[in-house]
Parts: structure tokens; C-alpha cells; sequence
């Protein structure tokens, strides 16, 4: 029934206060749709803008990896502490709980396989497979001075159109090539050129010199890549310097999942993230369990 009695008197209406908008206050984030920072405002936790991605789409290119040889069981007892997932479609729909309620981030390219060129990758996922599993972004490799370096930009700027139709954000993952060497010339390169071309954040590897100057140079958030499997103190050390240089959160697998006790790990992975833990007070949170 219509309320016909007359409400609009007192301040309710408040009309001397300014309406307030505040839009998610992620680097880069600005200017982007609603639906853009709503699902960035869930991979990135919003109280401290960072994140702890969980990666586990190594199978896509080399099959059931040290530690992913049952997702259902290494994983998924894992999904409570990761701000997101970094996974494939085929793993969503056969693996991971829907109700677990971690935010997808979908693996979009892919091809060859360890026994080919890794920089020959075409597009994997359309963007509307990539709704469908209510991924809240979808990530592709980009092989800057590889073989097929035109060809994975070209990947990437496909689903940025895409993205912004559907207001799916992506994420450019800069990829090393064995005859590339991971110093900060080559990072600002690779990080620069993704962002130019409208990745709405991108996932690097951490240096030692001059990090700082790889996250001031993006303007986009960089998402430090854990890389190979590293001593726990030495990874959550790396984590640490990555984000004290500037880096939003980190994108971690092996050295999670591989590691003598995961669920340890990605605690205190969280710790280094959210809290600002030093690395050594970390590792001992790590030791305790």
C-alpha cells in the first residue's frame, strides 16, 4: 500500500550535507565503471588495499605440479586465508567449492605446453565463460621480448576491450623468458607497457635493486609473483621488500603450497601483507603454526 502521509519534513533530507561518493581508493582505480572497482575491492581487501593471491594455475601449461597433484585436497583447505584464487576454468568447475566465496581471478590465456615455445599463447576464455563463473578477473600472460611478444600484447588488449564490456578487470602476468634477466630495467619495460595498454593491474617479479622504481613507474597496482619454491624465511622476506617498495600484495603458489605446512604459510604470508609483519616475527608465526 502507498504511504500517502506526508514524511518530508525534518532533517532527514539533510540538505545541507553534500552527498558522499567513495569511489574503492586503489592506485589507478579511479576512473574506472562501478563494476570494475566493486570486483577489484574484492580481489584487493579493502581496508588495506593489498592482497594475498593464491596461485594455483600451473597446470595449464605444465599438468599436475608438485603440490597440485589433488587440488580438492592441498587447496581447497587453503581458500579461507587466500583474498583470491588464481585458478582455471576447468579447475573451478570440477574442483573448488562455490560456496568457499574466494574471489576468482580466471586464467585466460594458454596453448603450448613445457614442451613448446611458452610465448606462442592465444586467448583461452571468453569473457562471457568468464561471467559465467563470476570471475571478478581474468589474467593473461604477456611475454614482453619473447618470441611472440606482438602476439600475447595483442591477448591482452582483446580482453581489455572485453573487460571493459563487462566490466571484468585483467591482470597482465609479465613473463620471464630463460634468456631475460629480471632487473628493474626490464620490469619497468614489461610493467609499463602492460599498464599503457589498459591492464587494470599486472603481476611482476620482485628485484633486489630498485623495486621501488618497477612500482613507482605503473600506474596500476603490481602484484609481486612468488616465483620458484624459496626457503620460508627467504619468501616471506621478499614479500615483505616487495611491498615496502610499493608492491599491493603478492601472488603466491609454490612457495605456499609446496611448503612443509601450507596452511602455516599462507598465515603468515597474510600477516606480512595485511599487517606490516616483519619478516622474522612472520617466520616465527609461521614456526608456531
Amino acid at each position: 500500500m502507498a504511504d500517502n502521509e506526508d514524511r518530508t519534513e525534518g532533517a532527514r533530507f539533510a540538505a545541507s550535507v553534500p552527498q558522499r561518493h567513495e569511489p574503492f581508493p586503489l592506485k589507478g582505480c579511479g576512473a574506472l565503471d562501478w563494476g570494475m572497482q566493486s570486483r577489484l575491492a574484492r580481489v584487493f581487501r579493502p581496508d588495506t588495499r593489498r592482497t594475498v593471491m593464491l596461485a594455483i594455475d600451473h597446470g595449464y601449461f605444465q599438468g599436475p605440479t608438485t603440490g597440485l597433484e589433488r587440488v580438492d585436497l592441498s587447496i581447497v583447505p587453503l581458500l579461507p586465508w587466500a583474498d583470491a584464487l588464481m585458478t582455471t576454468r576447468g579447475m573451478i568447475r570440477s574442483t573448488i567449492p562455490p560456496a568457499s566465496r574466494v574471489p576468482v581471478v580466471l586464467r585466460a590465456s594458454g596453448g603450448p605446453s613445457i614442451l613448446k615455445e611458452l610465448s606462442d599463447e592465444q586467448l583461452a576464455v571468453g569473457m562471457e565463460d568468464a561471467a559465467r563463473v563470476n570471475a571478478c578477473a581474468v589474467a593473461v600472460q604477456v611475454f614482453i621480448g619473447g618470441e611472440h611478444e606482438t602476439q600475447s600484447v595483442r591477448n591482452m588488449t582483446r580482453l581489455v576491450d572485453a573487460g571493459q564490456r563487462y566490466g571484468i578487470p585483467v591482470l597482465a602476468v609479465t613473463a620471464v623468458g630463460k634468456e631475460l634477466t629480471r632487473d628493474a630495467r626490464y620490469l619497468r619495460l614489461a610493467t609499463r607497457i602492460c599498464a599503457e595498454l589498459g591492464a587494470h593491474f599486472v603481476k611482476t617479479y620482485y628485484c633486489e635493486r630498485d623495486f621501488d622504481t618497477v612500482a613507482a613507474a605503473c600506474p596500476v597496482p603490481l602484484v609481486m609473483a612468488g616465483g620458484r619454491k624459496l626457503p620460508e624465511r627467504d619468501a616471506l622476506t621478499m614479500a615483505y621488500h616487495a611491498l615496502s617498495c610499493g608492491a599491493a600484495g603478492v601472488d603466491m603458489g609454490r612457495n605456499i603450497f609446496q611448503s612443509d605446512t601450507p596452511q602455516a604459510m599462507i598465515r603468515a604470508v597474510g600477516a606480512v601483507v595485511h599487517e606490516s609483519l616483519k619478516p622474522e616475527d612472520a617466520y616465527d608465526r609461521y614456526l608456531r603454526g
